[in-house]
C-alpha cells in the first residue's frame, strides 16, 4: 500500500463546504447527491442515464435484474449512512504490497472512507475530545493528538457481523478520528473501514495522513 500521493477533494472549490481535506490516491469518491437523488429530479435522471449502458450490457434479463438489485442495495446502504450524518463516502482500492511480495503478486485491498457530522453538547474542544475518547471504551489504540486544526482522537475497533445479517462473516476493522469543529457544537467523524484487519497499521497511517490535511477554513484562500 502506497499512500504518499494526496488527491485534493473537489470540496476545495465548494463555497458552502464546512470541512476541507485531501485523501490519498486509490480512493474514488461516490456521488452521494446523485446516488440518493429524489425520483423525477435532474440528478435522478442523470443517474438513470449513466446506469443505462451498464444495464443494457447485461447478458440476460436475470443478470440485468441482479444488477438492478445490487444498485438498489447500494443506494439503501448509502441512504442509511446519509441519515446518520454522512456527507462524504469514498471507496478505496490498494495493492497489498506486503503480502503480495511474499505470494508473488500484490492482492487488492478494499476499504470505505466516510466523513460524518455528529451534534455534541456545547463544550470546549478539548473537553469534547476527552468525552469522545471516554466513550470509546470498546476501542483499542486510542490516541489523543494536537494538530494545527485543534485536538482530536484516533481509535480503532474490530466488529463482527451478526450471523443472520446476510453479509460475509469477516471481521471489520474500523479506524475513527474525532475532530471537534471550532464552533464547539459538533464533531467531524472520519472513519476508515476494511476487512483487511492484518493491515491495520497501514490503514491507521492512511487515516492519520488524511486527518493532517483537514481544515475548517478554506485552505487555498477565499478567492481560489
Amino acid at each position: 500500500m502506497r499512500s504518499g500521493v494526496l488527491i485534493v477533494d473537489e470540496s476545495v472549490d465548494d463555497p458552502h463546504a464546512e470541512l476541507w481535506f485531501a485523501e490519498p490516491a486509490g480512493f474514488t469518491p461516490l456521488p452521494l447527491d446523485a446516488l440518493l437523488a429524489e425520483p423525477g429530479t435532474p440528478r435522478a435522471d442523470a443517474l438513470r442515464a449513466a446506469a443505462a449502458p451498464l444495464l443494457e450490457s447485461a447478458p440476460s434479463e436475470s443478470a440485468r435484474q441482479k444488477l438492478i438489485a445490487l444498485l438498489a442495495s447500494g443506494q439503501r446502504m448509502l441512504g442509511a449512512l446519509s441519515e446518520c450524518g454522512t456527507v462524504h463516502c469514498s471507496v478505496g482500492l490498494h495493492h497489498d504490497d506486503i503480502q503480495g511480495s511474499v505470494r508473488g503478486g500484490a492482492q487488492p485491498l478494499l476499504s470505505l472512507f466516510t466523513i460524518s457530522w455528529r451534534d455534541t453538547a456545547v463544550a470546549p474542544r478539548a473537553a469534547t475530545v476527552a468525552r469522545a475518547a471516554a466513550e470509546s471504551v470498546d476501542h483499542s489504540h486510542v490516541e489523543y493528538i494536537e494538530l494545527p486544526i485543534g485536538p482530536l482522537t484516533i481509535s480503532e475497533a474490530v466488529l463482527c457481523p451478526a450471523t443472520n445479517s446476510g453479509v460475509p462473516q469477516l471481521p471489520l476493522l474500523q479506524i475513527h478520528a474525532h475532530l471537534p469543529h471550532p464552533d464547539c457544537r459538533r464533531l467531524a467523524v472520519l472513519t476508515l473501514s476494511t476487512t483487511a484487519t492484518a493491515r491495520r497499521e497501514e490503514y491507521r497511517a492512511i487515516l492519520r495522513q488524511v486527518v493532517e490535511t483537514v481544515r475548517f477554513e478554506k485552505p487555498l484562500g477565499a478567492d481560489s
